[in-house]
């Protein structure tokens, strides 16, 4: 990997391809993450490409009144990049996007984004040992590795309902909330009770005429602790940064501290349990209303959800909580299963997004144009929810059960971010061209996981998630445990679990049969799978 800047792909002659070593694909907290670290790194041979005209992720792409994340601003950031400015204990969208774009300048990545690409497909190219990228625009890259950083909360969800075509008022996913489009006076229907929906609702309720709630199942709330940071705070945070380090510790702490109840003892979480009904019962005096809002199912095989405010947003006058399926859309109402017609001008998707399908079919291949959409017939799967077999050279950021339900997906990330640092470095000072992580080792990872997963709480608590996929039931989405324990597993890299392919090799394009990924991989790469899982 040398130090050549990348070239710039507006002024690319479009009929070749532009050249590069690594090609990042994102610019959430993932994309950027791995950007800033490369070049901290003395890494300065690669492109970003981002789909959009500005950085930013998930936190540019929901926008919807009232979004704001669900865990506590100083341990949703870099650990390399502290803010001393936050506003609040919980950070709300603008303040986190203004935060992503002020690290892109800061740490100066900017220079290697592309705007405007959005990924139509990536090839591995089996003969000259590269990924071909083709974007919507036309533009097309060669990149000896490819590190995906698109997150899992990018692609909206949309329900498959019976004539939801005909709809002639305003419909929009929360993702793609239309600014414009005034609800005041309006009859607006809310199909969702996820995350999303807990955030707008208690936005909206005021200025609609009325507010129908369709609830499939209702979710476990938990009082949300937040407040406004106080300019001593800020000003501690700025001037001594240690108290900030104090602070992100003691939250980390106390989140990891969750995972407890989710993945080591499950019957820990009737304690949080009665802490969320006690929270709904002072919320919703009305008996009734508490008992359609009150979930049948164990807390925590669900995502747990944070809200002050939206409980009592339900307990308005002018709002309707509807637990009867929906049967179909006519041009202006939702008519439920009891046969009753709902009158709506507005519908508001509050779907959430395709988790379980990270990419859609026709866009990575691998070797032998493989689509990872079939790799993952029987669910997504990965090694540390980073690499694949028959993919050389290919990183995800946020793979496979990668996603956490207690702690901060950013340590997550900062964990998936340093591991790949270490392949290439390792693959820099050893040679290798390309590697590729042995099928034996990805699999007897991957059967631990399930093993894991099989005795946590989102597997015994009697309910169903978008944490399962939904063809197969496994859980592809979450790691089973502590997130200290995953930054242990991805703490040091280790050549013996991947095949690698020398320079020589790949310029003669023939592997030799000890580096074929179909030859018997030796006990050593097993023992190693199973170390770092432990």
């Amino acid at each position: 990997m040398n130090a050549r800047m990348p070239h710039d792909a507006a002024a690319h002659d479009a009929s070749a391809p532009v050249e590069t070593d690594i090609a990042i694909i994102g610019t959430g907290f993932a994309g950027l993450g791995m950007a800033i670290r490369l070049r901290q790194a003395g890494i300065t041979d690669f492109i970003v490409a981002e789909k959009a005209a500005s950085v930013g992720g998930t936190w540019r792409e929901n926008h919807y009144p009232g979004c704001a994340c669900d865990v506590q601003s100083h341990v949703y950031s870099f650990s390399f990049a502290p803010n001393p400015r936050w506003t609040r204990m919980f950070a709300r969208q603008p303040e986190i996007r203004a935060y992503l774009e002020q690290c892109a300048q800061r740490f100066g990545v900017e220079r290697h984004v592309r705007f405007g690409h959005e990924l139509a497909s990536a090839v591995y190219d089996d003969t000259r040992h590269r990924w071909q990228l083709t974007f919507v625009n036309g533009t097309q890259w060669s990149a000896r590795v490819l590190i995906s950083a698109m997150g899992g909360l990018s692609r909206a969800a949309m329900p498959d309902i019976p004539g939801i075509e005909t709809f002639r008022g305003k419909a929009f996913h929360s993702q793609q909330w239309d600014h414009t489009y005034s609800l005041e006076g309006k009859r607006v229907a809310v199909i969702g009770t996820g995350a999303s929906a807990i955030q707008f609702v208690p936005q909206i309720v005021q200025r609609v005429a009325h507010l129908d709630l369709f609830q499939r199942t209702p979710p476990w709330i938990m009082p949300k602790a937040d407040r406004p940071l106080t300019s001593i705070e800020q000003w501690l945070f700025k001037h001594v940064p240690f108290t900030q380090k104090i602070m992100r510790s003691a939250l980390y702490c106390m989140l990891e501290s969750r995972a407890l109840g989710f993945a080591i003892h499950p019957s820990l979480m009737k304690t949080a349990q009665k802490i969320a009904e006690r929270h709904l019962r002072r919320q919703v005096p009305d008996p009734q209303l508490r008992a359609t809002l009150t979930p049948n199912y164990t807390m925590g095989c669900k995502r747990i959800l944070i809200s002050n405010d939206y409980f009592p947003a339900l307990s308005r006058a002018n709002v309707s909580v509807t637990t009867h399926a929906i049967e179909r859309i006519e041009e202006d109402s939702v008519i439920t299963s009891d046969g009753v017609r709902h009158p709506a001008d507005c519908l508001i998707f509050g779907t959430g997004f395709q988790v379980a399908d990270p990419f859609p079919p026709g866009v990575v291949h691998g070797r032998g144009g493989v689509d990872i959409v079939d790799t993952w017939r029987d669910g997504a799967h990965a090694y540390l929810g980073t690499t694949l077999p028959g993919y050389p050279n290919f990183f995800m950021i946020v793979g496979p059960n990668t996603g956490l339900g207690h702690n901060s997906m950013v340590f997550m990330i900062e964990s998936q971010v340093e591991y790949i640092l270490r392949a290439l470095k390792t693959m820099r000072a050893e040679q290798a061209s390309a590697i590729e992580v042995r099928p034996h080792v990805e699999r007897a990872y991957n059967e631990w996981i399930q093993q894991k997963l099989g005795r946590a709480i989102w597997s015994t608590g009697g309910c169903k998630s978008w944490y399962l996929d939904p063809k197969t039931g496994k859980n592809t989405t979450l790691w089973p445990g502590f997130a200290y324990k995953f930054r242990q597993a991805t703490s040091g890299f280790r050549m013996d679990d991947y095949f690698a392919y020398s320079p020589a090799l790949q310029t003669a394009g023939t592997h030799a049969a000890s580096d074929t990924p179909d030859a018997t991989p030796g006990a050593h790469g097993n023992a190693s799978a199973s170390a770092q899982a432990s």
